[in-house]
């Protein structure tokens, strides 16, 4: 049966996760080694310190690599921030040949039509992702190769990044010796590991909550529909820890692991308690839980504010999925249940076997997501899709000359 190695790099501000796996005929992927180590030189999901940040990301390659037994020569790569921006474009073209039939050409030129936007200079596409097609007014066409018609439209997500920053991230891989397979943005990657196909279908609304970013993705109709990241997440609630309760932030961080709990009234037995922890610091359970609660209901508001419509209980039927490090706080999935009045669970990642045990938490959802992405989206990557002929083709060619490719 044949095989094939692929692995996955989550450059995140608090850790840096590389997965290395065997992809068999089947398309089945088998985990073969992980490499998780603490990350330097980010802040909220930007690079910041790049020689930092390449020592982290070859430790964790040296670690899977070690693991695994194999060498990682190429990686799928996580891309988040909040230079991030997104839109819905639409594209149209004409079916010009006599017999009207769709062919995937056209397809081809239908996407490149969408894709034909303003961007200003310091900004590139990462992504353009087709979320249905229109033929001669039919809609929520998923395929229309093989069938008639003489205007084809396609609707389509577009997805653009910070040129600076996708360069420092880059540069940060490729200084480590590991080549780029494709730049995937973290939401997406992590609704591949954690999502249905029936709450991507009926519509679903993912946060995935990590240590600088909160990425925030809502999927409908089976694709992707509003995409956004913001720049609060679990590092904000460690700050708040440190600052009220007069903590070092090493130990705050180490306090809310061990002892957080956004929702402390169930637990009454543990109300009045003090807690003690290094260096003679002790904190009241209460105001510990407390401030953690605040933040987070703080971080569940923002995400509605993030949504396209006020309306979110009908754009998202299937409700709220959480998931990211920060999602392992006890009692966030009842918070966010109690806020927003619809369905709220917490996703593990899924569709990988092997050495997985490690895997099996939110914090690795982006990690798993990306060898998913990889294999389910095969052929041309999508930061470098926009190689077509035209204007477009010497877009492509300065964004080639750009990074070094």
């Amino acid at each position: 049966m044949a095989k094939k190695i692929i692995s996955a790099i989550d450059v995140g501000t608090t850790k840096v996760c590389t997965i290395v796996a065997n992809v068999d005929s089947w398309g089945g992927i088998q985990v073969l080694g992980v490499g998780v180590v603490p990350s330097h030189g980010m802040h909220k999901g930007v690079v910041v310190n790049v020689e930092e940040a390449k020592e982290s990301i070859s430790e964790s390659v040296r670690r899977a690599r070690q693991a695994s037994g194999v060498p990682v020569e190429s990686a799928y790569v996580g891309v988040t921030g909040r230079h991030i921006t997104s839109l819905n474009n639409r594209g149209v073209v004409a079916i010009p040949r006599n017999d009207r039939l769709v062919r995937p050409e056209d397809l081809k030129r239908v996407l490149a039509s969408a894709r034909h936007i303003t961007i200003p200079e310091d900004r590139k596409l990462l992504h353009a992702i087709p979320r249905h097609y229109i033929l001669d007014g039919q809609e929520r066409i998923r395929n229309p190769v093989g069938m008639h018609g003489f205007r084809l439209d396609v609707e389509t997500h577009i997805i653009t990044a910070s040129i600076a920053s996708v360069k420092n991230l880059v540069k940060c891989v490729r200084g480590v010796g590991i080549e780029i397979e494709d730049l995937i943005l973290e939401p997406l990657a992590a609704g591949e590991a954690v999502l249905t196909p029936e709450e991507r279908e009926l519509g679903v609304i993912l946060a995935d909550i990590g240590g600088g970013t909160t990425d925030v993705a809502v999927f409908k109709d089976g694709s992707i529909y509003h995409t956004s990241v913001l720049p609060v997440a679990g590092y904000q609630v460690t700050s708040d820890i440190s600052i009220g309760l007069g903590l070092p932030f090493e130990i705050a961080e180490a306090m809310k692991k061990k002892y957080g709990n956004v929702a402390p009234d169930l637990e009454p037995r543990k109300d009045e308690i003090t807690l003690s922890v290094e260096d003679s610091h002790s904190v009241s359970y209460r105001n510990l839980c407390n401030i953690i609660r605040v933040r987070m209901e703080e971080l569940i508001r923002l995400i509605l504010l993030e949504m396209p419509s006020s309306d979110y209980a009908s754009l998202a039927p299937s409700g709220l999925v959480l998931t990211g490090g920060t999602s392992n706080l006890p009692g966030l999935e009842a918070l966010a249940r109690s806020i927003l009045r619809i369905p709220v669970r917490v996703g593990e990642p899924m569709g990988v076997y092997g050495i997985t045990d490690v895997l099996h938490n939110p914090a690795y959802a982006t990690g798993v997501g990306l060898l998913l992405w990889g294999i389910r989206h095969k052929g041309q990557p999508a930061w470098q899709a926009v190689k077509q002929s035209g204007i477009l083709g010497k877009f492509f060619t300065l964004l080639k000359k750009f990074f070094g490719g």
